[in-house]
């Protein structure tokens, strides 16, 4: 007989370990970046990580038929609050993307990041096996991904709608759609993208244009790449210590708390810094993947790929960004970050996957027993 009671120990401690540690990390580099100050980030920051691991423990303990139910009414709900935005939407730094919630600012864009995941999972789960193969598999995928990503590039928001277009995209690979449509896709993408670049706002075309060489305009549209890069470059390879960065502290570094968190941190713990919070990533993901890859449905391993899908786009594009390797696209980095809504997102999306996981482990005891 266990000491410990069975609905503690059943709960995932190693996730809740790795993500505690990755936002008590930071949380410290939140507190540095406030100049030796819980406020008004790091304290913050750790209230609405417990606030929202605890949604994510409740969330876990959903059955996964329950969340395969709600896929297509949760995607109406969004697209609903995306057009809401665009009628009363808050309005930050030219953008229109926030709901105003009092105390909490709702931006529902992040949301649609999941809904547009679970809605094309259950679409592709309901198909019988030989109709992915026909196009009739792939127009009601399209309107889907397609009416949340125009009403999200109004606001504008370009990375966002990126994130939207890769997280279905990936569902719709995993489902077993034919290579071709892909690569059809991917030159109409190509041959429309002076039309598409057209239709940017200038800020945005400037950020596509400079960030290969980020020096022609250093105090301009350059300036957050090569501040970051100065940042990053000049933490060496352990860093220049707890509270010693100069960027951030001295205001160099625009943003250093919010989308530049990793050059923030690079320049105060290094490479080796750098490397730790890689290899945290790298363990979540790999929990995440190996979930997709024991669920026990289509709906579920869909669900699952699609949302480590989402999650890995949030690290790999916010790094590229701050290293120069891609354009500013406002992508923040899971867990460090300071931001409500993106880590409620993250938080829903490994409660879903908790779930699928909870479900897998049940059907390999089950199948245990009968063996």
């Amino acid at each position: 007989m266990s000491v410990i009671p069975a609905p503690v120990a059943g709960l995932p401690w190693r996730i809740m370990a790795l993500t505690s540690a990755l936002a008590c990390f930071a949380g410290v580099v939140l507190y540095s970046a406030a100049g030796g100050s819980m406020t008004p980030w790091a304290g913050m920051h750790l209230i609405r990580f417990v606030i929202f691991l605890v949604m994510a423990l409740v969330i876990s303990r959903f059955d996964e038929d329950f969340i395969k139910s709600l896929s297509f009414p949760g995607y109406a709900g969004v697209a609903l609050l995306l057009l809401f935005v665009e009628v009363v939407g808050q309005v930050k730094g030219g953008s229109q993307r926030w709901i105003s919630l009092g105390a909490f600012n709702l931006q529902p864009s992040e949301l649609m990041k999941i809904a547009i995941v679970l809605a094309l999972a259950r679409f592709y789960a309901m198909l019988p096996a030989g109709e992915t193969t026909r196009f009739a598999a792939v127009w009601p995928a399209l309107v889907l991904i397609g009416i949340p990503s125009a009403l999200v590039l109004l606001q504008p928001d370009l990375g966002t709608t990126l994130a939207i277009v890769a997280s279905g995209v990936i569902v719709m690979f995993i489902a077993g759609l034919p290579l071709r449509y892909f690569l059809g896709a991917a030159g109409a993408g190509a041959a429309a993208a002076p039309i598409l670049f057209s239709m940017l706002h200038d800020y945005q075309q400037k950020r596509i244009l400079i960030f290969l060489t980020p020096e022609a305009d250093p105090l301009g549209s350059g300036y957050h790449i090569v501040q970051s890069k100065i940042a990053i470059g000049s933490g060496g390879l352990f860093g220049k210590g707890f509270l010693n960065g100069t960027q951030s502290h001295l205001q160099y570094l625009p943003e250093g708390h919010t989308d530049f968190v990793f050059a923030t941190m690079a320049e105060e713990w290094g490479l080796f810094g750098g490397l730790m919070l890689l290899l945290g990533f790298f363990l979540l993901l790999r929990w995440a993947t190996g979930v997709a890859l024991r669920a026990q449905t289509k709906f579920g391993r869909y669900t699952a790929a699609g949302l480590t899908m989402t999650i890995f786009f949030y690290v790999a594009i916010n790094l590229m960004m701050v290293m120069g390797l891609a354009p500013v696209v406002g992508i923040p980095l899971p867990f460090m970050s300071y931001g409500g809504s993106s880590m409620m997102t993250i938080m829903i999306c490994i409660g879903i996957i908790l779930s699928i996981d909870r479900k897998a482990r049940r059907g390999h005891s089950g199948m245990s027993g009968l063996s």
